[in-house]
């Protein structure tokens, strides 16, 4: 009995670890040229972050073959070697070839076998392209800080309609539409699904698409969460901006004083710079334009100030201290409103998005706001 009994286990052991090793996998293959010595990592990017899967130590072919199970449904992964790294897409028991050269390997790389990590490549390609285009808009010295901000919004709008119309929407079944969704620039994601209406549409099309095709994945419940978060918001500011003030006739509306506590710690009213030509700034220091756009507000504070003219920058970041740090050596007033982009301050002037700005006459009251205004030199100086 007892003999019957091992043996049983025994089979059932063998059995499944037959099981185990006969379970489908999908391989990583290839060769990264260049890269003798360097460890090459690969990685699943989970919904939780970058996620170790395996790692080789290159030799001098720079040769590297990994596999893992296959995912049930499309999953991500990358290549990395230091801040270098290759994004991929697996959805079957396939095999794909990446061919690359250190250190050009993220943008130099070529594959075969997965149609999706091809076009994954190329959306990747685009995002570096959208990058670039922005830091030369940034150090363009022609432009001034209007021009600048309306040329690096014109050109991630067009950038936007791209993906939309000729990957995500065309076909959001696709883990490359999946992909675009979430393509960042820097810290932030290009595509705005928390208060962005036509964002929302990309993210519920693939929502909806995945939801078919993917009914039990994680990312599936994480899309819909994520599109019925946006809606909600959607419904929300909606329903705010349809109780604040017209924005056509903000320049001749009388300006409603704001009184903060400036980075000093003293009560500061934009009353008290009646007298002078004022720019309201509503900024937030925690997005990623931030230090650009600061550099451009000290240009234009350097050229007019002397004329009497001044800046009254309101702060939303959550985390005082951090603004403290970020407002220290600036020359202007600088205040910040604890209750952040939630607060009736930001209802009153109707401020969408960050930054956004108003000209202030000497008189105190509001003049233009930043979307009525095509140079702000211009305005300035008409106001001085």
């Amino acid at each position: 009995m007892k003999k019957t009994l091992f043996k049983t286990i025994v089979a059932g052991a063998a059995v499944l670890a037959l099981t185990a090793c006969n379970k489908e996998k999908f391989h990583i293959t290839g060769n990264i040229t260049e890269a003798k010595d360097l460890m090459l990592y690969f990685e699943n990017i989970s919904l939780d972050g970058p996620v170790a899967v395996d790692s080789v130590k290159l030799g001098e072919d720079g040769h590297f073959d990994f596999s893992d199970s296959r995912p049930e449904a499309p999953e991500f992964y990358r290549l990395r070697i230091a801040n270098q790294f290759v994004s991929l897409s697996v959805d079957s028991t396939e095999t794909i070839t990446i061919k690359a050269q250190y250190p050009t390997m993220s943008t130099g790389y070529t594959v075969e076998g997965s149609e999706n990590c091809e076009t994954i490549k190329t959306l990747s390609l685009k995002n570096i392209a959208l990058f670039n285009s922005i830091v030369a808009i940034q150090q363009n010295p022609q432009l001034g800080l209007e021009a600048t901000n309306d040329s690096i919004r014109k050109t991630v709008e067009a950038y936007k309609q791209d993906i939309k119309q000729n990957y995500i929407f065309k076909a959001p079944m696709k883990s490359s539409s999946y992909f675009a969704l979430f393509q960042t620039l820097g810290n932030m994601l290009i595509f705005n699904p928390r208060e962005n209406k036509d964002d929302i549409k990309a993210f519920a099309a693939v929502a909806t698409s995945w939801d078919t095709f993917y009914p039990n994945s994680l990312r599936k419940e994480n899309l819909h969460n994520i599109t019925m978060e946006g809606m909600k918001n959607i419904r929300i500011i909606e329903s705010k901006y349809n109780m604040q003030i017209d924005p056509s006739k903000v320049n001749t509306s009388g300006v409603l004083d704001i009184e903060l506590i400036n980075n000093k710690g003293q009560v500061s009213k934009l009353s008290d710079l009646k007298g002078k030509v004022v720019l309201l700034d509503f900024h937030a220091f925690a997005s990623e334009e931030s230090t650009a756009r600061i550099m451009k507000l000290r240009e234009v504070y350097n050229k007019y100030h002397a004329q009497g003219f001044e800046i009254y920058q309101v702060s939303v970041d959550p985390n005082e201290h951090f603004w403290k740090q970020q407002t220290e050596a600036l020359p202007w007033v600088s205040v910040r409103d604890p209750e952040g982009i939630d607060s009736k301050l930001m209802q009153t002037f109707n401020v969408q998005s960050f930054p956004t700005f108003f000209t202030v006459g000497r008189d105190n009251l509001l003049h233009k706001r930043d979307a009525q205004i095509k140079d702000l030199d211009v305005e300035i100086q008409s106001l001085l």
